[in-house]
């Protein structure tokens, strides 16, 4: 189709996670009650980390941070799906639609930065303890912080930009409750040879690469704790490190099921549903995760509600 041709698109519909009207009030409910508790969740803990001087540590800084990140992750999709559900509504403008996806993209990546830099945190502070309090300084631990935003600014910037250089004409139906990158650029009209190659290059490093890091970091963590003679000294290494294990599995396992849905089924439906588990019910969890896995952040609790 020659560029004077295509329609100038000013909206998109957003099919949801089902078209049964009986359905909808249910589904409001539900993710709007998974979305308050992510909130409040995320929130206590990044009061009790700020009220508590006891964790003003790097561990809790950038704990602290994924907090924050998980808040904003959620707050990208969730609000916009309750509001279309209120107003019995399918649609997203085309800026809405752009910006839902640059700040999914964002939040999302910086979550992944994060917990690569968490598992580092505790690589120092298991296998190299006598200069942990040097290594993991304040202005390292803001370094790692900033390297982690530029890097997902610039990764999303590149997408965002990819897609603007879009035209899309009809058919402009998404099959989820909110914009995804790939799904955006499957309804565009189009040659997306480019768009596809830098997203399945650029995601394949952003999920490759902070994952190495990762794996790298907890067999070298695990080496360490085996050579340790106490049960009780195991005990404590495996401790520090077994919330932020927790998260990264169930961060690394609801994104692996996402793409593996993806790959195996053509249904639609099926995707999504998957992938809630990955945009929802992740961010909500990580709370409850390092709360009741953690004496410290259990101890902090008490005296903010206290």
């Amino acid at each position: 189709m020659e560029p004077g041709n295509r329609t100038c698109v000013s909206e998109f519909i957003l099919l949801g996670l089902s078209e049964e009207a009986e359905l909808q009030p249910l589904l409001f409910g539900l993710f709007l009650s998974m979305y308050l508790i992510t909130l409040i969740g995320n929130l206590f803990i990044i009061l009790a980390i700020i009220t508590d001087s006891h964790l003003h540590t790097p561990m809790y800084f950038f704990l602290c941070n994924l907090s924050f990140a998980d808040i904003c992750f959620i707050s990208s999709t969730v609000p916009k799906m309750l509001l279309n559900i209120q107003m019995q509504s399918k649609v997203i403008t085309y800026e809405g639609c752009i910006t839902q996806m640059y700040f999914f993209m964002l939040f999302g990546g910086l979550d992944i930065f994060l917990l690569t830099v968490m598992a580092y945190d505790r690589f120092v502070a298991i296998c190299h303890p006598l200069h942990y309090v040097v290594i993991m300084n304040p202005k390292f631990c803001g370094l790692l912080l900033l390297t982690s935003w530029l890097l997902t600014v610039l990764y999303c910037l590149l997408h965002g930009l990819m897609v603007l250089r879009l035209s899309f004409c009809t058919e402009l139906e998404i099959p989820h409750f909110f914009c995804e990158l790939n799904q955006v650029v499957q309804l565009a009209c189009s040659d997306t040879f480019l768009n596809d190659l830098v997203m399945y290059f650029t995601t394949g490093l952003e999920g490759v690469i902070p994952l190495t890091g990762i794996l790298f970091s907890y067999t070298k963590i695990v080496s360490s704790i085996l050579r340790i003679s106490s049960a009780g000294g195991k005990y404590k290494a495996f401790t520090t490190c077994g919330s932020h294990l927790s998260v990264v599995s169930l961060f690394y396992g609801t994104g692996l099921g996402v793409y593996i849905s993806s790959s195996a089924t053509q249904t639609s439906m099926a995707r999504t549903i998957a992938s809630v588990m990955y945009t929802v019910a992740t961010p909500m969890l990580n709370p409850f995760i390092y709360s009741l896995r953690n004496k410290d952040i259990k101890q902090a609790l008490k005296k903010l509600f206290s």
